[in-house]
């Protein structure tokens, strides 16, 4: 496995390397990422010493790093990367929630951070924001604060878990969080429609944002073929 000489510009390709032990995780995070311009995979590898070896051999510009690794602690990979002299980016991709955690991972300077399990769009949507920023640093001359500010601007943060997104009621949340609140066990978006009578799109949706915001957890069920299947818990 090799790469192509010389650093892409803004424009050009983006090489990432996944992390990840699980390879059936490792294969779908790998498909969500092709799947996104300009992106491309160069590389898989199950552990922390296999991520080193890995980013010597093929400089990718950006790791997608699970931090539940059979031999280190993921975010020991990355001081270990900048002592070998690799400047490559880091996004974490992990189940792991604690806030030390999360702290951790911005002192060593991710550039960003996604709970699993997560859909597709949540990860096309940091990739995106990524290719914006790394534009950004690789064009702007700095002059004065405004350039600055510039670079380091990111986009909207997530609303607050107080508030619905537009288009969604108060009385369909409601309904949907008493399904996940006395259900025995998880629930699929096509069995919470079920029991609310509401769609199966709706349902999901509104499943969804109780994800986000950190009210519900998720579970993958991976079937005989196809997709895995989302499951949602309340969160007690």
């Amino acid at each position: 496995m090799t790469r192509g000489q010389g650093t892409p510009g803004p424009r050009g390709p983006i090489d990432v390397l996944v992390v990840d032990d699980d390879f059936m995780v490792a294969r779908v995070h790998r498909a969500f990422v092709e799947r996104v311009s300009p992106f491309r995979v160069v590389g898989v590898a199950s552990s922390g010493r296999e991520a080193i070896d890995a980013v010597d051999e093929l400089r990718p510009d950006l790791v997608l790093l699970d931090l539940y690794l059979p031999d280190v602690f993921g975010l020991d990979v990355i001081p270990r990367l900048r002592t070998a002299g690799h400047d490559c980016d880091v996004m974490v991709v992990s189940a792991a929630r604690e806030a030390g955690t999360v702290r951790g991972a911005v002192r060593h300077g991710v550039v960003d951070y996604l709970l699993k399990p997560f859909e597709f769009e949540d990860l096309r949507a940091r990739l995106e924001r990524y290719v914006a920023q790394r534009g950004r640093l690789l064009t702007t001359v700095v002059r004065g604060q405004a350039d600055v500010d510039r670079v380091l601007a990111k986009a909207a943060p997530v609303p607050a878990a107080g508030g619905l997104p537009k288009g969604m009621s108060v009385e369909t949340a409601e309904l949907v969080e008493r399904a996940l609140r006395t259900a025995d066990g998880t629930l699929s978006a096509t069995e919470c429609a079920a029991l609310t009578g509401v769609s199966r799109v709706s349902a999901r949706r509104y499943l969804e944002h109780f994800h986000t915001t950190g009210s519900a957890d998720v579970s993958l069920r991976y079937g005989v073929a196809g997709r895995p299947e989302r499951r949602y818990s309340w969160r007690v």
